[in-house]
């Protein structure tokens, strides 16, 4: 259940030059050869995985190019740098690059997949003692087509996959003058890709695109698309049978270093959380985060950060050799 998207703004090959002073260190790799972000996972306690890194946009830059050589998607970093044209950034003009990220509420094994975060998650078997998460970008379903949540498996690894388009998707195509095959053979016109992971939901698959520019939104039918890319790794990694969990968690929060961090996503407009004004799910994300813990939160930064949904993980409570001398009582709910 995928549909083609439509191309919007064509995209630039570009490059960027790092600001020495601002930037973190990285490679940026070359559209094609972009590698998995791969991180170890957090002591016990800890739920955060990456840094945030900056990079200065080059006259032939759009923000999508930065994006696919930093690994995340169109979203991501849109709403992290909501004062950039995302077509046309400045030369020279500083992109704040999201690469960090608080793990889901969700058992870390197998395949997470946070629909509005437009990001999975993928923790492989332990190695030697060593445990990894490795986390790609995403396309999910609109909101007439939404991705199913719950439990699940992969069920099949199918390489150079053939489209066999639903009826329902043939019609759509056929009443906006553009119909489809009953089957489209693997090649340059299939929009899944060159793999395909079939899922145990009937019908729905993590495949890989002919249009990469559109991952990082909500575009499909119902699939889950992936730079094509990272598909090739994944469908790689995977064993048949692998879980896979699909979740909603718009408002995630976590701990490093003894700090409470908050990362906040615009819930979609279709979703239980999405009532004008309602920041009840930050709380309670919150409040899930803190346990038994007696530590003062900064309920004003927390819903701030929570109304902005820039998508970056925010500290809400001091740090811990300040939290542990606090007792003013900022630990209580609003």
């Amino acid at each position: 259940m995928t549909r083609p998207i439509e191309t919007g703004h064509p995209l630039r090959h570009a490059h960027a030059w790092l600001l020495p002073a601002l930037c973190a260190l990285v490679w940026l790799a070359p559209v094609g050869a972009v590698t998995a972000q791969t991180f170890p996972l957090p002591p016990d306690g800890g739920d955060v995985v990456g840094e945030i890194q900056t990079v200065v946009a080059n006259e032939d830059d759009s923000l999508s190019d930065i994006a696919r050589r930093f690994h995340i998607g169109y979203e991501e970093i849109v709403r992290a740098n909501p004062d950039v044209d995302p077509w046309l950034p400045r030369a020279g003009t500083v992109v704040t690059v999201p690469t960090q990220y608080i793990l889901p509420a969700s058992p870390r094994t197998g395949i997470v997949l946070n629909v509005s975060e437009l990001r999975l998650y993928y923790y492989p078997p332990a190695a030697a003692g060593a445990r990894t998460v490795v986390t790609h970008p995403v396309s999910v379903g609109d909101m007439d087509w939404s991705t199913p949540l719950g439990l699940t498996q992969v069920a099949a690894k199918v390489a150079r996959p053939t489209w066999y388009p639903p009826k329902s998707i043939r019609a759509e195509h056929a009443a906006d003058g553009d119909p489809l095959p009953a089957a489209v053979p693997p090649g340059p016109d299939n929009p899944l890709g060159e793999y395909a992971l079939r899922l145990g939901f009937d019908g729905y698959l993590i495949h890989g695109t002919n249009k990469p520019n559109g991952i990082g939104m909500r575009v499909t039918h119902g699939c889950v698309r992936l730079y094509p890319e990272d598909i090739e790794a994944l469908f790689r990694s995977v064993p048949v049978g692998t879980p896979v969990r699909i979740v909603d968690q718009p408002y995630k929060a976590g701990w490093r270093d003894g700090v409470l961090l908050l990362e906040s996503h615009p819930p979609f407009a279709d979703s239980k959380q999405a009532s004008p004004n309602n920041l009840t799910p930050a709380v309670q994300a919150i409040l899930a985060a803190t346990g038994k813990k007696s530590i003062p939160v900064d309920w004003a930064r927390a819903l701030d950060a929570a109304g902005a949904a820039r998508g970056i993980p925010e500290p809400v409570s001091p740090p811990a050799s300040t939290a542990r001398h606090a007792d003013d009582g900022q630990n209580k709910t609003p």
